[in-house]
């Protein structure tokens, strides 16, 4: 995966009903972006809850495919996270976690279509990214399919 961990990026944020840019520092983790720190998971907690409470202490800049395919498939940290998955699906729209060929690409589509309305220049890109391209599997063309759709309608 392509990492940012050196330099730091810019992200579409909400703030006062109003989109703004806000640098991000990809050796902060999402604890510390969002200024939200969880207890600790509970002792019989899933491996998913576990896995996610864990990723969101490490620096965003480290995360992996699968790290990012996890969080935003959970919709954890989706502002900070969209456009890191963009940046590396810009690279290799196809990256893959543990899932398979395409799964931060699923991960990312099946978001649902608040979260583009609130990101419309992520879908923009995400719309050309997808646009190119061909040989996609029925359901991950499927996925393509009903996100363009929505993101045209929004």
């Amino acid at each position: 995966m392509k990492t940012t961990s050196q330099t730091a990026f810019e992200i579409p944020h909400l703030r006062e009903n109003r989109l703004v840019t806000v640098s991000i520092d990809p050796s902060r983790s999402l604890e510390e972006l969002e200024r939200d720190r969880w207890p600790a998971p509970p002792p019989d907690a899933t491996r998913l809850i576990a896995t996610a409470h864990a990723l969101r202490s490490r620096p965003v800049g480290t995360l992996t495919v699968e790290d990012l395919r996890l969080l935003i498939g959970q919709d954890i940290g989706l502002a900070v996270l969209l456009p890191l998955a963009v940046e590396v699906l810009r690279d290799n729209p196809l990256a893959e976690g543990h899932m398979g060929e395409g799964d931060l690409l699923r991960a990312v589509l099946t978001r649902t279509p608040a979260v583009w309305s609130v990101y419309p220049d992520l879908a923009r890109q995400l719309t050309f990214i997808v646009g190119s391209l061909s040989d996609l599997s029925p359901d991950l063309r499927s996925e393509v399919e009903r996100f363009v759709g929505a993101a045209q309608n929004s």
